[in-house]
């Protein structure tokens, strides 16, 4: 019933007086919430899970996909020619322009970004999904997904919904006013990267998509978070992002912190706050304290801190 996916349902029911729609007894329920004064009566069929439609040839089967991502979701699996239609499911944003194309790039920004919180509703829908034979995933975002793609779309659901790291790396992600946090995130990446990180990307969270912070947050084992203080608390883009690694369930990694305060640091305590409250996350020692501009005795703290985060 999201939006983007039932506008046009009114519309197609006035079109075409003999359709009737299949849906789900909660996307039943919800209708009305779209399309005030429509008279479904009559012209909706509800299923549930493991009820089947025969439609001639081809034969649907129901799964039920609470959550992934609005709580009506119902798969349908067409056990004729083995494709499983998986609504919001193995989505992705934009389309191939060619069969080289990465898949997982988009896919991963799509999936932390729509349905990251509901990794066990997407665990729940994997085992489903392992007991039928699936040739063809006709997703509504995104490519069809066949053969050797297909399975790596499983294979990464797998890893994202149980909240694994995907790939080693350091994310350093850094919220700075005057420059000095900025300074110090960018020499942090230098002496990680002599000192053998695999991949270490940086991320200005006052100019980086959010969204892809997000993703980047979620596919590397390690976060380093660099903030200024502000008011009294932490610069608000910093809050932002682990306000939206909380909400979206974030957790098994390790994290960094990097503060900066002119008169009276307060970024870190904040920062250290948040992430307590993540669930499996583990602050790594020391935290990094800066005065407005890093120092020369700095440098010792950081390269103190870039040997926690790699050990």
């Amino acid at each position: 019933m999201e939006p983007d996916h039932s506008a046009l349902i009114a519309w197609m029911l006035e079109t075409y007086p003999g359709l009737q729609l299949v849906c789900s007894a909660q996307a039943a329920k919800m209708l009305t919430n779209f399309f005030e004064g429509f008279n479904f009566e009559g012209r909706v069929m509800t299923v549930k899970e493991g009820d089947t439609l025969s439609l001639g040839k081809h034969e649907l089967k129901f799964i039920t996909a609470a959550m992934v991502h609005w709580p009506e979701v119902i798969m349908s699996y067409d056990s004729t020619d083995k494709v499983l239609f998986s609504a919001d499911g193995f989505g992705k944003f934009g389309a191939l322009v060619n069969e080289t194309d990465d898949w997982a790039c988009e896919a991963r920004r799509y999936y932390f970004n729509i349905c990251g919180k509901y990794g066990v509703q997407v665990q729940n829908v994997l085992k489903k999904a392992a007991t039928i034979d699936i040739q063809t995933i006709c997703p509504l975002h995104g490519p069809v997904l066949k053969g050797e793609a297909l399975a790596e779309a499983v294979k990464l659901y797998d890893t994202w919904s149980k909240y694994e790291p995907e790939s080693e790396g350091i994310l350093i992600a850094y919220a700075s006013i005057h420059g000095g946090t900025a300074a110090t995130a960018e020499r942090l990446a230098e002496i990680l990267s002599k000192k053998g990180a695999k991949k270490v990307v940086v991320s200005d969270l006052s100019r980086s998509d959010m969204a892809e912070v997000i993703e980047d947050a979620f596919r590397y084992p390690t976060v380093v978070v660099a903030a200024s203080s502000y008011d009294g608390g932490v610069f608000p883009v910093m809050h932002d992002f682990l306000y939206h690694l909380q909400i979206k369930n974030y957790q098994k990694r390790r994290f960094g912190m990097i503060e900066n305060g002119s008169w009276a640091p307060s970024a870190g305590k904040v920062m250290r706050s948040m992430i307590e409250g993540l669930k499996d996350c583990e602050i790594v020692e020391p935290m990094v304290t800066i005065r407005s501009r890093m120092k020369a005795a700095d440098e010792a703290l950081l390269e103190q801190l870039a040997d926690s985060l790699l050990s």
